[in-house]
């Protein structure tokens, strides 16, 4: 039995996912409380999350991670880019128990921390203490996630020659999307590569809307 604060916490979570039309399994909506338990427990120690209530959780984090999550076919094996306080990583591995998840954080520190997280929740989720371009190197992945990493030159940049090692990536992006395009585009960064919005959301308390994109190498670059 879930103890009364455990008990309190899921009581809020459920409230917020009501409002905002979220729906979700009873297990999944447990299991993320106490995810954001913990992940609130390490933020006062580490800087891993600004969304420290479950209203700023579900209508940012939870929302990206299962809209990003429904672009994902079943049993991927997926890297999580930049995890951070791991979202979407830790999310996708809650949500999408059939996906395969790991995630690459370079930061010491908060890779400790996602660690530490991953063997509280009991969730089977490598963390690699490293640059995701250093993972690419021993590992392939189908599908890259990336979320509030980098902007999209960077991205390009980062990945044009490790493409043998992944599939596609996918991004969550805000309105900016279309001016990192253009500034991509200008460096020659766009050459080889399929570029798709592949949704588009509203975000409560936001007048702008999320993006996912999907960007696919047409060839290795030699």
């Amino acid at each position: 039995m879930p103890d009364s604060s455990t008990t309190a916490a899921i009581e809020l979570l459920n409230k917020s996912l009501h409002r905002h039309k979220v729906g979700l399994a009873d297990e999944h909506a447990a299991k993320l409380a106490e995810y954001c338990d913990l992940l609130w427990e390490w933020n006062a120690q580490l800087n891993l999350t600004r969304h420290t209530d479950f209203e700023q959780f579900v209508t940012r984090d939870l929302i990206d991670s299962l809209r990003l999550a429904s672009h994902i076919p079943e049993e991927q094996s997926v890297l999580d880019v930049g995890a951070g306080g791991g979202v979407p990583g830790v999310v996708l591995a809650i949500t999408r128990p059939d996906l395969n998840v790991s995630m690459a954080e370079s930061v010491g520190k908060k890779a400790k921390a996602l660690k530490d997280i991953c063997r509280k929740l009991r969730l089977s989720v490598p963390v690699h203490a490293a640059r995701a371009e250093d993972v690419l190197k021993k590992h392939h992945y189908d599908v890259l996630t990336l979320r509030a990493v980098a902007p999209l030159r960077k991205i390009l940049f980062w990945f044009q020659r490790h493409t043998t090692a992944f599939g596609s990536i996918l991004a969550i992006k805000g309105p900016r999307w279309v001016a990192e395009r253009d500034e991509a585009d200008k460096e020659g960064l766009l050459a080889g590569v399929d570029l798709d919005v592949i949704d588009e959301y509203p975000t409560p308390g936001h007048d702008n809307n999320s993006v996912i994109l999907s960007i696919r190498y047409q060839r290795p670059v030699a």
